[in-house]
């Protein structure tokens, strides 16, 4: 792998090509993004050269597509008439279904591995990049129906996810969209209608007592919605599932604050917490 072409060099693609760079990539990075991005992502030492999309994924080895998720959707039936036969396009959303059909469905010139770095803050934009993202952070990695996870171009790809220490998981899209419902969409949606509550309740603004709880439960909150809209979008079906089931949990501790029901609940949260929290 000589020559990578990120496609959006925001937090994520830009994350990605410093911690390439500092695991001892010696190819070159191009940066396909805005001139915005451009400009801020050579500032930060991200990317070595910019193109225009056909131009970078015609010499690029590997295609990493950390666009939006419709950005991404809409790049893949492109780069089947630009890239090489011998390239790999993988790709950083947070969602795969959608992704990794589409790509199945449009991409027959070279290899496709779907991917989503459990990874992020957040501020986006390169700017807040940062070599270590993914260090310790679990990376899935979704192949298409059919395409076993070890090719030699996939081969390659998950040596540098170790080198740039991240830990590879193959799953397939559709159980990644069941789990990432409930342990990543879940958490954001709970957060911000937590924090769109506590709003309505003082008139938008922030309530005359409150404390670090308050912080820590509504950080999630701070995630923009044009990323999220995307999210919600190709993944609707499982969210949906994952937030019926949320809600008969609050039903439940509603209607036994008092019992010892609540008590059970604390016990199995804890333990879950614990859990999380020692894998970390």
């Amino acid at each position: 792998m000589e020559t990578v072409a990120i496609f959006g060099v925001g937090l994520i693609g830009g994350s990605f090509a410093l911690a390439l760079k500092k695991a001892g990539f010696s190819g070159k990075i191009i940066g396909v993004s805005s001139p915005a991005t451009i400009d801020a992502a050579r500032r930060a030492g991200a990317i070595d050269d910019a193109l225009p999309a056909e131009e970078a994924a015609r010499i690029a080895d590997l295609c990493y597509l950390a666009q939006p998720i419709a950005q991404i959707l809409e790049t893949l039936p492109q780069l089947n008439l630009w890239v090489r036969p011998d390239t790999l396009v993988t790709d950083a959303g947070s969602t795969k279904g959608l992704i990794v059909a589409r790509a199945t469905e449009t991409l027959s010139r070279c290899e496709f591995l779907g991917g989503h770095p459990l990874a992020g803050k957040e501020r986006r934009g390169v700017e807040n990049a940062n070599p270590d993202l993914f260090r310790g952070r679990t990376y899935v990695l979704t192949p298409p129906e059919g395409q076993g996870p070890a090719s030699p171009r996939s081969a390659r790809f998950v040596e540098w996810l170790d080198r740039i220490g991240a830990q590879p998981l193959f799953t397939r899209p559709e159980i990644h969209d069941q789990v990432v419902a409930y342990t990543s969409h879940l958490p954001q949606l709970t957060s911000t209608a937590l924090a769109a509550c506590v709003a309505r309740e003082w008139g938008g603004g922030a309530p005359p007592i409150w404390g670090p709880a308050l912080v820590d439960s509504t950080r999630l909150a701070l995630s923009p919605f044009d990323i999220w809209g995307d999210i919600l979008k190709t993944n609707a079906q499982a969210i949906d599932t994952a937030l019926a089931r949320f809600i008969e949990q609050l039903q439940q501790m509603r209607e036994n604050l008092t019992g010892s029901e609540v008590k059970d609940l604390f016990d199995q949260g804890a333990k879950l917490a614990h859990r999380v929290r020692d894998s970390a």
